[in-house]
């Protein structure tokens, strides 16, 4: 059996080590050939070969020679993937959000026999795999789930938080910080509440998480699409979010309403980051600390101002590029200062918490954690991304998943031998059966 990874970024080598140690032929496609020559480390059932996301005849013949695809590209060419998957009647496998356009594609692959399954990470696809677990162990037992909360967070070990942020990026920053541009529509106590992009970071959560201490939520994009999905036809309160340490949500919001994470073109030639600024805010340049604290009705030693006089935003320095919007500014200053180094250890922390009413009438909260910190080899990211994707490309392979049309992996026929597959591998959620009302989450 014979499989094409698309893309050698920082969550690609668990996946290649997995699907290489299982005895099965890798092709790993990427930009840089280095990338994949890397992630190959010179093994026999291994191969590398450079390629552009612009060059579809070679695409196409790379889909056409294999017996599954996994692409880890950035979702806007998954459809494109898809649809040529289809075309060569080949299985595919993405950990990114099933889209519209994707989820239009279930006919064909049905038709053609395959399975395109989506959502097959971490946050989505771990997450999606232990609560429908839980939930169909409720179902069974002739129980309602009442209320959902579904957390998660990709963020550094606590030894790692020596940054005003108290963040660093062991992925793209620039997709962690363009989620941050998503508005958010989440389900509570049977009222729809949808928070445009503009507050998004207003208001979070607060979570005291075993072993981390407080955390801070924030909503996470469209929770009502889950209702349907995870079949909670009951439920009153239905939240996914996100975890991040305090402060984060203050400084965002700050950044957000400054306009500095925008998309618009413009020139930096010749600029600092100071004239940049006092650009922004209509302002001469002078005292521009005091100005943006002003602005945003925050005091000059407040946790937001502290962090963009870190990250530069106020310094002399030239602006490192001479073209480009105000989003790739700051992303560039932030890849620059917040990158986990080399050997730090990151962590992956979820929670769900549901509240159930029992067939008896008896009222319980269940409440599942994972806890998880780099390896000596991989970080968790990587790990707890990659690994369920790996191992739902073996199961495919050996035909222990045979589901055909577009997927994410919420029914038992999926969920279950992923799980088990994770357990083994160290990736498991702590479930607490049992707990009184008081224990449950409110937002």
């Amino acid at each position: 059996m014979k499989v094409l990874l698309l893309g050698a970024g920082m969550v690609a080598k668990p996946l290649a080590d997995y699907i290489l140690d299982n005895q099965i032929e890798l092709t790993i496609a990427s930009r840089t050939l280095a990338k994949a020559d890397k992630l190959i480390r010179n093994r026999a059932n291994g191969k590398a070969t450079q390629w552009t996301t612009d060059d579809l005849t070679q695409l196409d013949e790379l889909i056409a020679s294999h017996d599954l695809t996994v692409s880890l590209l950035p979702y806007a060419y998954h459809v494109t993937v898809a649809k040529l998957c289809i075309q060569h009647k080949k299985n595919m496998v993405t950990t990114s959000y099933v889209s519209e356009e994707m989820k239009a594609l279930d006919p064909e692959a049905k038709k053609a026999g395959i399975i395109i399954l989506n959502e097959i990470g971490v946050d989505p696809g771990f997450d999606h795999m232990t609560a429908m677990r839980i939930i169909d162990k409720v179902k069974d037992k002739g129980g309602k789930v009442k209320e959902f909360y579904s957390l998660c967070g990709a963020l550094a070990a606590p030894e790692e938080t020596n940054n005003p942020f108290k963040y660093k990026f062991s992925w793209s920053p620039k997709g962690v910080i363009m989620a941050g541009n998503n508005g958010a529509k989440y389900l509570k106590g049977g009222e729809i509440v949808e928070l445009p992009t503009e507050d998004l970071f207003k208001n979070p959560l607060k979570i005291d998480f075993p072993e981390v201490g407080e955390m801070e939520v924030y909503p996470n994009r469209d929770s009502l699409a889950y209702i349907d999905q995870y079949g909670l036809k009951d439920v009153t309160t239905m939240y996914r979010g996100t975890f991040r340490y305090p402060n984060w949500c203050e400084i965002m919001d700050a950044i957000k309403t400054l306009g500095l994470v925008t998309y618009d073109k413009q020139s930096f030639a010749g600029k600092t980051y100071k004239k940049i600024m006092a650009r922004q805010l209509d302002v001469y340049p002078a005292n521009i600390k005091e100005k943006a604290a002003e602005r945003l009705r925050l005091p000059i030693d407040s946790p937001a101002i502290l962090a963009m006089e870190w990250l530069g935003l106020f310094s002399d320095y030239m602006v490192a590029m001479d073209e480009g919007s105000n989003f790739d500014m700051v992303t560039d200053l932030m890849l620059k200062k917040m990158m986990l180094p080399e050997g730090a250890r990151d962590m992956v922390i979820m929670l769900h918490s549901f509240l159930v009413k029992n067939a008896d009438g008896s009222i319980e909260v269940i409440k599942s954690r994972l806890l998880d910190f780099a390896t000596k080899e991989d970080t968790s990211i990587a790990r707890t991304v990659g690994l369920p994707a790996a191992i739902a490309v073996k199961m495919i392979l050996d035909g222990k998943i045979t589901d055909t049309g577009v997927h994410i992996p919420v029914s038992k026929s999926i969920y279950e031998p992923v799980l088990t597959e994770l357990e083994k591998l160290g990736i498991t959620m702590k479930e607490e059966w049992g707990l009184k009302e008081s224990a449950k989450i409110s937002c």
